[in-house]
């Protein structure tokens, strides 16, 4: 017989035993508390919790590759197949488009003050009935009443018919992409991995005129200079897929769809220039690359080059594989060489991984970490720039910049300014612009939200890497100045 205490003991032991779970990473998270192990270390703590997961990642990818060749499998796939057969037939194709705006104009009225055409809810109406007739249902969709008020209207209620018509090829054009893109997504999860949209951009090519005549042979290449623009803008957390919806709202797609144009002698040198997706861009980008990559390094490592030749100069592209990489001191070159020494250590620090050489303590800038880093520099003002930016100013990776922060990385665009034949400036000086540029809401340090509500944190951030940004900002007045003269001839 047990006494009191005995008595009383026993019901607390048995509530002690944690009830069978049927998740498998409850079970491994109390096995591992369980044994004790690890508790009184966090870094060994958070090494087994990611093998643990790991484990029941590869495990979940096992069943889902079992799952693949099962009827459900493909009765899952035929049915998306068809689905989105149906929708694709369900929009209008080029010639539908060419019909609609032929109807447009010939049921229009022109208006006597500005020579527009326009077309009142009647007019709308009539026109509906007409395309109806001609194309087909598919097209009532577009003659809602609601699509009529979203336009802006003059004082007789009417609305111009190239709004209307561009918002329709508009529709047309982004429900092809997103059924196209829906296609590709292996998973049907709403997301795109990276070869995924690479497939989806080289299905592209042929349909864009500016692109159509690439050379086979540097397809593979522009596909993954392009792909990287849609991850940086719409993967901003590095999880290697990207939302579909996000990249149709893009302004990366929009970007992309401008090469529709017949020729780029429509396009000025700067538009090309500017646009990441043209064939000049990624040409200059490769190029770049593979200035600051040693030749002898590049024939080390890639038995198989070859050899393209652009525009009169001779262009060396990578292998698939682009295992060639870019040292601190090579990435020193970037820009004629403009970058500070501490921005170069602190993008190194961030965003490159380390090196499998070296006992894993040599970091060294792939092909990928590149574009990523062009990326950033070439869009300094956008917030996803910005953010890669500021993790390399915020030296102590606390979340914010102090004024000690800024005098330390202010200090080496100091040095390269005076070694450049410039006049003598207090940094000191300098700092306290960049705090009354910035206006931050903690007077003793600035975030990234500071900077990015401020809406002068790429020319803050220029400031503060590279010489010749900061050069831009002390010549501002001038260089506007000169962008206004040639306006006025």
């Amino acid at each position: 017989m047990y006494s009191d205490g005995e008595t009383h003991d026993a019901p607390q032991t048995q509530r002690k035993i944690p009830p069978a779970s049927s998740m498998l990473w409850v079970r491994n998270l109390r096995r591992f508390i369980g044994s004790g192990a690890g508790l009184g270390s966090e870094a060994l703590m958070e090494l087994e919790t990611k093998r643990i997961l790991l484990d029941i990642f590869k495990e979940k990818q096992k069943k889902s590759a079992e799952a693949e060749g099962s009827i459900s499998h493909r009765v899952q796939r035929l049915a998306k197949y068809r689905f989105l057969k149906k929708q694709s037939d369900l929009l209008l194709n080029a010639d539908d488009l060419d019909a609609m705006w032929v109807c447009l104009r010939e049921n229009c009225v022109i208006d006597d003050a500005t020579g527009a055409e326009k077309m009142n809810y009647e007019d709308f109406c009539h026109i509906a009935s007409v395309c109806t007739e001609q194309i087909g249902p598919k097209c009532r969709r577009f003659f809602s009443p609601s699509n009529f008020m979203k336009f802006e209207k003059d004082e007789q209620g009417r609305i111009a018919i190239l709004p209307f018509y561009l918002y329709v090829m508009r529709t047309v054009s982004l429900t092809q992409a997103r059924i196209d893109m829906s296609e590709l997504d292996e998973d049907s999860d709403g997301f795109l991995q990276f070869h995924e949209m690479e497939a989806y951009i080289r299905g592209l090519i042929p349909n864009l005129a500016q692109l159509r005549d690439m050379d086979p042979n540097f397809v593979p290449m522009y596909c993954r200079i392009a792909a990287h623009k849609f991850f940086f803008f719409c993967d901003p957390h590095r999880r290697g897929k990207a939302c579909i919806k996000k990249v149709l709202l893009s302004n990366c797609l929009q970007e992309l769809m401008e090469l529709h144009q017949e020729s780029e002698e429509e396009v000025t040198d700067t538009e090309q220039a500017e646009n990441w997706f043209s064939f000049t861009s990624a040409q200059r980008i490769c190029g770049e690359y593979l200035t600051l990559v040693e030749v002898s390094r590049l024939v080390y490592l890639h038995p198989y080059l070859f050899v393209m030749r652009l525009h009169g100069d001779m262009f060396i592209a990578l292998d698939k594989t682009s295992s060639s990489s870019l040292s601190k001191q090579e990435l020193r070159e970037y820009g004629d060489g403009t970058l500070t020494e501490i921005f170069i250590e602190r993008v190194f620090d961030e965003h490159v991984r380390r090196g499998k050489g070296g006992g894993g303590r040599i970091r060294e800038m792939d092909m990928d970490s590149f574009l990523n880093f062009v990326l950033a520099l070439e869009n300094k003002d956008t917030p996803e720039g910005l953010t890669y930016l500021f993790r390399c100013l915020d030296l102590q990776g606390r979340g914010y910049l102090t004024t000690a922060d800024i005098h330390s990385l202010f200090r080496d665009v100091h040095h390269k300014w005076i070694e450049g034949g410039n006049y003598e400036l207090c940094i000191e000086d300098v700092r306290d612009e960049i705090w009354d540029m910035v206006k931050p809401a903690d007077d003793l340090k600035i975030t990234l939200a500071d900077l990015l509500a401020c809406k002068q944190g790429g020319t803050v951030a220029s400031m503060l890497i590279d010489v010749r940004g900061f050069w831009a900002h002390d010549n501002r007045e001038n260089l506007l100045q000169e962008e206004e003269e040639p306006e006025e001839e």
